[in-house]
């Protein structure tokens, strides 16, 4: 089955250190609570939002062990009015077991906002 797993985290300033260190903790989070390994992986979707300009956030994928052929594309998110402000989202399609009920999407920071429902 072929499954989506969320997550999202913020960084506090706009560099390219913590945007890679940020989204690199989150993604490392989400296959280590999914048991997702770089095989299982279809593909790895990352926005921004506009205020995010410093980097890439899809570099830190590459800085991943045995991540390398894994495929990444980063994107701008939607600019909404009072949208959460320096906002990395992560949308990882993975071949799992796990039923849907079962993914454990991860939210770092101020991101937490987002989905409160999904915390547990």
């Amino acid at each position: 089955m072929i499954r989506g797993i969320r997550g999202a985290t913020t960084v506090s300033e706009n560099t390219s250190e913590l945007i890679i260190e940020n989204t690199k903790k989150l993604i490392e989070e989400m296959a280590e609570l999914n048991s997702v390994h770089p095989e299982d992986i279809a593909s790895v979707m990352i926005s921004a939002t506009a205020d995010i300009d410093a980097d890439f956030p899809a570099k830190s994928l590459r800085m991943i062990e045995g991540w390398k052929y894994v495929p990444v594309m980063c994107m701008r998110e939607l600019d909404v009015n009072n949208s959460l402000e320096r906002c990395i989202r992560i949308m990882m399609t993975v071949n799992t077991t796990l039923t849907q009920h079962a993914i454990q999407h991860v939210y770092h920071n101020e991101a937490i906002k987002l989905r409160p429902d999904l915390l547990s």
